[in-house]
């Protein structure tokens, strides 16, 4: 058996709780937390990159712990959580009777952070039209709110995320080259968890007490076999992947020893297609099974396929398919 013993890397031990959430030491995450204590203490804005799941949060929380303007608001916004039509309200706010359903004034995203931090997460699924107007609030530090013509100024600090490849959006016509380059000052790429294997046993760890203390058990070892799965297995989904898991096999423990579920396979039987409409459709659901139904960026399923995603889209939408329905 052996211990799960947690070892707090020497970058969280000399920034003592600047970092507290972030767990690892291995060589690919300490380039990232060097890279953070770079840019922090600018004003710079920072374009963080990687897959679903990476912690892209957690290192924006970051960049706004080492600045100036820790002491002030960080806010927080995904784009892609915001339906199109409501999130220039949600960015910029809005005055009564700007449109229906405005029943009283509401302050924007830009006005809450105002001193602080504005982290604006999976950046690359902005409606076109709206990104135009986030490049001037970005270039002047100015913007009106919805239904008003009063200019308002503000001091606001962007943090930007994204698991797309925005150089794959300019070209589709999805992404302002413009907004790209105002962003892309300091791009700050996150390893996948792959690629982070020897962190596997600090996160297991980690979050071995975090759900124990919540569900009121003592667990304090694993099996080395278990262990050993865990650090072969892809984790596509990333540490949010391996959380959930552990979560779940906490929930089986009933003794000190982490009881650990059996790990999916990613080989399954599946009835072989006999038509082409049907070879397509099979071809497009292992990639997008393959790239836990990410489909831009470039480990999404359309680099994958070698078509764009726009035509990635258009070919689910015409085969019907899903994540919700598959």
């Amino acid at each position: 058996m052996a211990a799960l013993a947690m070892v707090h890397c020497a970058q969280r031990a000399a920034e003592s709780t600047r970092f507290q959430q972030i767990v690892g030491n291995s060589p690919a995450l300490k380039s990232v937390l060097q890279q953070v204590q770079l840019v922090g203490p600018t004003d710079s804005t920072a374009l963080i990159l990687g897959e679903t799941g990476t912690g892209k949060e957690l290192i924006a929380g970051a960049i706004h712990s080492v600045s100036h303007r820790c002491g002030h608001p960080f806010v927080k916004l995904n784009c892609a959580a915001i339906p199109a039509e409501l999130l220039e309200s949600e960015l910029f706010g809005h005055e009564r009777g700007a449109f229906t359903g405005a029943v009283a004034q509401r302050l924007g995203r830009f006005e809450a952070a105002n001193g602080g931090t504005l982290f604006l997460d999976e950046i690359g699924d902005m409606p076109l039209a709206l990104q135009a107007k986030l490049l001037r609030v970005l270039q002047e530090q100015e913007f009106e709110r919805l239904g008003s013509t009063v200019t308002r100024r503000v001091d606001v600090r962007i943090v930007a995320a994204t698991n797309q490849d925005l150089v794959a959006l300019i070209a589709d016509k999805q992404f302002r080259t413009d907004l790209y380059y105002r962003l892309n000052v300091f791009p700050i790429a996150l390893p996948p968890l792959r690629e982070r294997v020897s962190d596997i046993p600090l996160l297991v760890r980690h979050f071995v007490e975090e759900y124990g203390a919540r569900m009121s058990k003592r667990i304090s070892r694993i099996s080395n076999d278990s262990m050993e799965a865990l650090q072969r297995y892809p984790w596509a989904g990333n540490i949010r992947e391996l959380q959930n898991f552990i979560e779940r096999a906490v929930i089986l423990t009933t003794g000190d020893v982490l009881e650990v579920p059996t790990l999916p396979s990613h080989i399954l039987t599946k009835k072989q297609p006999v038509t082409l409409r049907e070879m397509e459709r099979h071809h497009l659901l292992e990639a997008l099974e393959a790239t836990n139904w990410v489909v831009g960026g470039p480990c999404g399923a359309a680099a994958h396929l070698g078509m764009p995603r726009t035509t990635l889209i258009a070919k689910m939408q015409k085969h019907g398919i899903s994540r919700e329905r598959a």
